[in-house]
């Protein structure tokens, strides 16, 4: 892969401060497999820590199941010693053990709560993606593998957490977002998916801060609900009345992204990846056979 597929740009729907912008992209190579959360609803996959120690960047996956498994970049996973998400997308081989690359975002607990994780539903914000897609592409150049900067991690939950005046023990991200869990709500209902959609562009305070496209509607339709939670927490502190975005901003973004060729890096799983990095723009795609199971982009809000 060179660069990300071609994508047309659908009509906007917006609900307050947030702004989505369906993406619509040709068939492409039928890749059989399951989502995170539902191959853990279904008990063939368990998600787990490295050890009875645990060890915080490193989380194991075991695959009981037939399909490959996808988790994706930014989704949260409760449990265990302290909550993580993912630092890049993966897929589990089938019947496949794999150690996947997160972060805690967790910072006040180090004890079981359980044995496994299990999915939350949410995904982190634009805001957190971006330091994370930063740090990591910074990691790799350096040949420390999918490795986040744990600091500016927990800074940027902290900064959120104080922003929402939300209270936790344990400094969690979970409880900052529980604390809006009806205005998230809402936002998923006035937002919800468009037909036939592959991906979405979201702009929050007059600018794209995020782009998200997938190799079929099925997976996109599934996801869509958690990805609005975590631009849903951006737009819950951005200023309403910021100008709007068009669809010519998507459209300059996306030109932008395929006038540059991607860099290969080693993925975690199956398939290949791929890594963007200019100025204050940064990508990651999960690339198998001639599919992109998930690309990703943020910019710097």
């Amino acid at each position: 892969m060179s660069t990300l597929p071609e994508a047309r740009v659908g009509d906007p729907i917006r609900h307050e401060a947030l702004i989505v912008f369906p993406l619509f992209t040709p068939a492409t190579e039928s890749v059989d497999y399951l989502l995170a959360d539902e191959a853990i609803a279904a008990g063939s996959v368990t998600v787990e820590e490295v050890s009875e120690g645990g060890s915080v960047p490193n989380l194991l996956v075991t695959n009981k199941g037939d399909l490959r498994v996808l988790f994706l970049e930014g989704e949260e996973l409760r449990g265990a010693k302290q909550n993580r998400v993912l630092n890049t997308s993966v897929l589990i081989a089938a019947h496949g053990k794999t150690p996947i690359p997160v972060s805690c975002v967790e910072q006040g607990r180090w004890r079981y709560r359980s044995r496994h994780f299990e999915p939350s539903g949410s995904v982190s914000s634009s805001k957190l993606r971006k330091h994370l897609k930063e740090s990591v592409a910074m990691s790799l150049k350096a040949g420390r593998g999918h490795v986040s900067d744990q600091g500016q991690v927990w800074r940027e939950v902290g900064r959120q957490m104080a922003a929402f005046s939300a209270p936790s023990e344990t400094a969690a991200m979970a409880d900052t977002y529980d604390s809006r869990r009806d205005l998230l709500a809402e936002f998923q209902k006035q937002l919800a998916y468009v037909e036939g959609a592959t991906g979405m562009a979201v702009a929050v305070g007059g600018k794209v801060v995020a782009l998200d496209l997938f190799d079929k509607p099925s997976t996109c339709q599934k996801v869509w609900g958690r990805l609005l939670t975590g631009v849903a927490m951006d737009a819950l502190e951005s200023d309403q009345a910021a100008p709007a975005v068009d669809r010519g901003d998507v459209e300059r973004l996306l030109a932008s992204l395929r006038g540059h060729a991607w860099a290969p890096a080693p993925p975690v799983g199956e398939g290949q990846e791929f890594r963007y990095d200019e100025s204050e723009t940064h990508g990651s795609a999960l690339v198998f056979g001639t599919a992109v199971l998930h690309g990703s982009v943020v910019v710097a809000s």
